[in-house]
């Protein structure tokens, strides 16, 4: 089984939880967001855990001291992509896969990276995206496909079509992807878009059009990638991790 190192996008501001610390550091029964997300990346086998600090860093290293984690800085806010890029100088001698999860999604179980892990391997892709459907998706990248069912692209709401923003499978914000695949993908990533930041959605359709194998994995508890952006958001996740009790 190929080496899995884990990275954590955690440097968000969440200006739309009214507050001025970080995103992830908000908490839920007493434990801050990241810490779930952590557990995760531990629960599906990490060799190594990087966390991507951005707002205010130095509260989010010191809510996670003690989970055995590693961290790099994203100085400037310019996309998922961006950040990501930051992570090249600590892993690109490394060979294996990466996971990528979101530091504001503390509901995806354990259980459910196992089988997207195991699912990753065992088709040989280089790159797996996690999926999941939504009847009113607005907000969320969505998942584009040819006829064969096979993923072409991921197109971020704002760059949508009216046709594509019909579409009703989404980008969950959870991939693993080769790591050599993933670096030499993003030296050709670009902010040419209505966002002007380098979205790591591109590396699909870059490695796509190298004529890699890229698929999707569905799942159906579409409540396992709830991202937290508002407080309601947050209570929402909460009464979900509380009814697991």
């Amino acid at each position: 089984m190929n080496k899995l190192y884990t990275l954590i996008l955690a440097a968000g501001k969440g200006t739309r939880m009214k507050s001025d610390l970080p995103k992830v550091i908000h908490k839920i029964d007493g434990k801050e967001l990241v810490k779930y997300v952590i557990k995760q990346a531990k629960d599906v086998g990490s060799e190594e855990i990087w966390v991507i600090t951005g707002h205010k860093g130095n509260l989010v290293r010191e809510a996670t001291a003690d989970d055995n984690v590693f961290y790099v800085e994203q100085k400037e806010m310019l996309g998922t992509g961006h950040a990501v890029m930051q992570a090249e100088d600590v892993l690109k001698e490394k060979d294996g896969d990466v996971l990528i999860l979101c530091g504001d999604v503390p509901v995806l179980k354990g259980e459910t990276l196992a089988k997207f892990r195991d699912f990753h391997i065992s088709s040989g892709s280089v790159a797996t995206v996690m999926t999941t459907k939504f009847d009113n998706p607005f907000g969320y990248g969505r998942i584009i496909t040819n006829d064969k069912g096979e993923i072409l692209k991921i197109v971020e709401q704002k760059d949508a079509s009216e046709e594509e923003r019909k579409v009703k499978e989404i980008n969950s914000g959870v991939y693993i992807i080769n790591l050599k695949d993933l670096f030499s993908s993003l030296d050709s990533i670009t902010s040419d878009n209505a966002g002007n930041e380098y979205y790591l959605t591109d590396v699909i359709s870059i490695l796509k059009n190298k004529g890699k194998k890229v698929l999707t994995y569905l799942i159906e508890d579409n409540s396992e990638i709830l991202g937290i952006n508002t407080i309601e958001q947050l209570k929402e996740a909460e009464s979900i991790i509380l009814s697991r009790k």
